[in-house]
């Protein structure tokens, strides 16, 4: 192991034989490549340790809302860190599980200098794709319909109107709306009386 006065020196050397970081991982959501954190390790741990550097991670802050990266140089003492906030979505042991793996990752990438492409980052930042919502009826069969609904007669012509029409139409709010409408006017309009039985032809006396 060769000696080196500090933790920058023994960076810098080891800085020298940091080998290309692999992507072994894929990441399922976007179907790329990318280096997690036993990638980025395999490279950055083993070069330091022969210069005499441990690497140490642990949880800082009152409520353990961080992750420390800590490289020490063994023979001096002399040591630099790296502080990662931690970021948890899900309040269970899994989530917070993910985020320190990835706090660690960044710690070791952050100290060491390397710059694996962040595919998995790169990819995530990207919107996934929009699932295009299939295109409603078009609006001059909206208005016809509506025209059709609006100019029923009585309630049965309504109805009768109303069921000719295809599935999509009905399913249109302003049309459901409009048949709603004239069937509420229909309710409220007087009845009619029927004329009074005059038995036939026959005038009555009185």
């Amino acid at each position: 192991m060769t000696k080196h006065e500090n933790i920058y020196s023994a960076l810098c050397a080891a800085q020298k034989e940091f080998g290309q970081v692999t992507k072994g991982s894929t990441n399922p959501a976007f179907k790329s490549k990318y280096a997690d954190l036993a990638d980025v390790a395999n490279v950055v741990i083993p070069a330091l340790s022969d210069h005499g550097v441990a690497v140490m991670h642990y949880l800082i802050g009152d409520t353990l809302n961080a992750m420390r990266t800590e490289f020490v140089h063994a023979p001096s003492g002399s040591k630099v860190y790296c502080d990662v906030p931690l970021i948890v979505d899900r309040q269970n042991m899994q989530g917070m599980k993910s985020a320190t793996t990835y706090a660690k990752r960044i710690g070791l990438e952050s100290l060491s200098g390397i710059a694996p492409d962040d595919d998995d980052g790169n990819a995530a930042a990207k919107a996934p794709p929009k699932e295009e919502k299939p295109a409603g009826p078009p609006q001059h069969a909206i208005d016809a319909a509506k025209q059709s609904l609006f100019n029923a007669a009585n309630l049965d012509a309504l109805k009768s109107i109303w069921t000719e029409l295809p599935n999509d139409i009905r399913a249109v709010r302003d049309v459901e709306n409009a048949k709603d409408a004239r069937k509420a006017e229909l309710d409220a309009a007087p009845k009619e009386q029927a004329a009074p039985d005059l038995g036939g032809d026959e005038i009555p006396y009185q």
